[in-house]
């Protein structure tokens, strides 16, 4: 599991002398991520989720991947372990028809199943929320490149100020019966919390599927769940 340090996730500097082995500067976030709470729903294989968020020097391995199960459709729920404000998101998708279409961004939001992302993600993109991320995505990723290669994606930093989750969703492939990820990354700045702040305040390390009512394919068979309603 990974643990923040001085609120810093383990990068008190953004100097390549205090960068940790298998990571760099585009890689800061990495060890800002609460890899034991880390949930995919409609997955074919159990715990998949997790193994594609990599360090940055394994970008490019195609050795572990997530792949979509009952259809297309995927969910991957991804914590922090504090506060972070997101620039970019790096990606590693395919092989060509596998290639998401899209990928909606939802900002801490740990109840998303498939029947409320397919019902916000249809709203038009004028009634996007504004940044805090309860309700509708955040922000649209509609130009997926279908390449093998990683590649970088901006966000827009004012919708990803304060983000102690975030959930993708993929509500199709470009083709293909099923989707498939290799890699996901982030690029960013952790925050830090004030010291003039509550002092009881309690970060969930590790969320238990049971205190998870709302998210579907959880439970027993997870994999049956995905198909777009």
């Amino acid at each position: 599991m990974s643990h923040c340090h001085d609120g810093s996730c383990g990068h008190a500097h953004d100097d390549d002398d205090h960068v940790k082995p298998g990571e760099g500067q585009q890689d800061l976030l990495y060890s800002c991520i609460n890899r034991d709470g880390v949930i995919a729903l409609n997955e074919e294989t159990p715990g998949s989720g997790v193994k594609v968020l990599k360090p940055y020097d394994q970008r490019a391995s195609e050795d572990e991947y997530l792949e979509s199960s009952a259809d297309d459709q995927l969910i991957l729920y991804i914590p922090f372990t504090g506060s972070v404000k997101l620039r970019s998101m790096m990606l590693k998708t395919g092989p060509a028809d596998q290639t998401p279409s899209e990928i909606h961004l939802y900002v801490n939001r740990d109840d998303l199943d498939f029947d409320a992302a397919n019902e916000l993600s249809a709203l038009p993109d004028t009634a996007t929320a504004a940044a805090g991320g309860q309700g509708r995505p955040a922000q649209k990723l509609t130009s997926i490149p279908v390449t093998r290669d990683p590649v970088e994606i901006p966000l827009k930093p004012a919708k990803f100020p304060d983000v102690r989750s975030i959930s993708l969703f993929v509500p199709s492939s470009v083709g293909g019966d099923t989707s498939r990820i290799y890699f996901v990354g982030f690029k960013g700045e952790h925050r830090q919390m004030r010291r003039e702040g509550p002092t009881n305040i309690i970060y969930e390390a590790a969320p238990s599927l049971k205190d998870h009512q709302k998210v579907k394919g959880t439970e027993a068979g997870a994999s049956s769940f995905g198909q777009g309603q």
